[in-house]
């Protein structure tokens, strides 16, 4: 009997011994979570503490939309800002509308946000009153999601913003955010002025590898905005984010761009907008196939239609189109490619139909020579050497502007 109690005593102990050696696995563990989860990326729009001060006793405008989020449960910019007791006047919407459901190039019209009675202003097109409606407050916040795309149109929508407010001499604050596709510098760069549009609106590579309080102090900087005169800006910058971070945006920036997959190939597939070939408008895909309506393109196939918020280009909808299915890319290490768009060229019977809008296209390129390389059979390493000298002078001049370590 003694024998089983000392038995059962070093039972117990031992079994002790082993619940505290989990509970200091458990306690080693939850150590270490807490510097994964302070290394989390924490986007300008959440730190509340770095902008709110900024705010006090001013009224203040803001040019956001449905990306404008704070914290992990997604709330509105615009709700924060209201419950924080903040004075805010208005906001202006960007190209897809204040909640991000306007197909891209219709008109944005000046209206009442039904959630909040918030009034909105539009700058897409021309606005005479933009100057008088900035003028009335003191602080305007940017808060907008770019894609790290030339011609994604937020970046134009900064530009007319920053203008504003240095023709006013008001203050902006841009809450940055990281950029989706930060990891690369690309394509050609737009020279020429002939070639500019909201599309093509500044003298950066197509592909511009930088994000939105980077591209706001290289306006700033280069002296872009009429007469060269800065605007008062500062920047919330992102914390824990750097240019070789993967970002997954945690809200659809607009309607044909729905996921990861179609944030990364954006950046090839665009140039297609300036044929006649489908990207996916109109499908639960966009940017994540290609095809026309021809057997040669490829044995995948799919019909355009029609979306909330996103139409198929009127050449193809309702169309049996064939062509590629992208969705399986390796969309981490997907970068610009000319490949797609050289494949479809020289698959196309007749070469002469395959720039449907040339003047659109080379807008989308920022230049012409892009289109002529292609008509005159040049291949995709030729065509980027002729571009390697004019990018090489756009990274070394963006260089002056980063925030964020860069990607190697």
């Amino acid at each position: 009997m003694k024998r089983f109690g000392h038995l059962l005593l070093f039972f117990v102990v031992a079994l002790a011994a082993c619940a505290g050696g989990n509970k200091q696995n458990d306690d080693k563990n939850a150590k270490t979570d807490k510097p994964q989860e302070s290394h989390a990326i924490i986007p300008g729009a959440d730190q509340l503490s770095a902008y709110l001060p900024l705010l006090e006793g001013k009224k203040v405008g803001l040019m956001g939309n449905q990306t404008s989020i704070v914290g992990d449960e997604k709330e509105h910019l615009v709700d924060v800002l209201l419950r924080e007791g903040v004075d805010l006047k208005f906001a202006f919407a960007p190209e897809h509308g204040f909640r991000g459901d306007i197909e891209r190039g219709e008109k944005v019209d000046n209206t009442v946000d039904k959630k909040t009675g918030l009034t909105l202003h539009t700058l897409y097109g021309e606005n005479a009153k933009a100057d008088s409606i900035v003028g009335s407050v003191d602080v305007m916040i940017f808060d907008l999601q770019d894609v790290g795309a030339r011609f994604y149109t937020y970046v134009a929508s900064m530009h007319r913003v920053m203008q504003l407010c240095a023709n006013q001499g008001k203050k902006i604050i841009v809450l940055d955010r990281p950029n989706p596709n930060g990891d690369q510098v690309d394509g050609p760069v737009r020279k020429d002025d002939k070639f500019k549009a909201n599309i093509s609106y500044h003298k950066i590579a197509m592909i511009h590898g930088l994000t939105v309080g980077e591209l706001a102090k290289m306006i700033n900087g280069e002296g872009w905005l009429d007469g060269g005169k800065p605007c008062d800006l500062e920047v919330i910058p992102v914390k824990n984010w750097d240019h070789s971070t993967p970002y997954e945006l945690p809200v659809v920036p607009s309607p044909s761009l729905p996921n990861y997959a179609s944030v990364r190939l954006y950046m090839s597939l665009c140039l297609f907008e300036g044929t006649d070939i489908s990207i996916g408008r109109g499908t639960d895909w966009p940017f994540q196939v290609v095809g026309y309506p021809d057997p040669v393109f490829g044995e995948f196939t799919f019909t355009p239609g029609t979306r909330p918020g996103m139409a198929a280009h009127v050449e193809q909808q309702d169309n049996l189109c064939y062509g590629i299915d992208l969705r399986n890319v390796d969309t981490v290490n997907e970068k610009f490619t000319l490949k797609y768009l050289l494949d479809f060229y020289n698959k196309m019977p007749d070469k002469s139909q395959f720039f449907a809008r040339p003047e659109f296209f080379d807008k989308l390129a920022g230049t012409d020579a892009l289109r002529k390389q292609i008509l005159a059979g040049k291949n995709e390493n030729e065509i980027r050497d002729s571009w390697a000298e004019e990018l090489k002078d756009y990274k070394e001049m963006r260089t002056k502007y980063l925030m964020y370590a860069d990607f190697e």
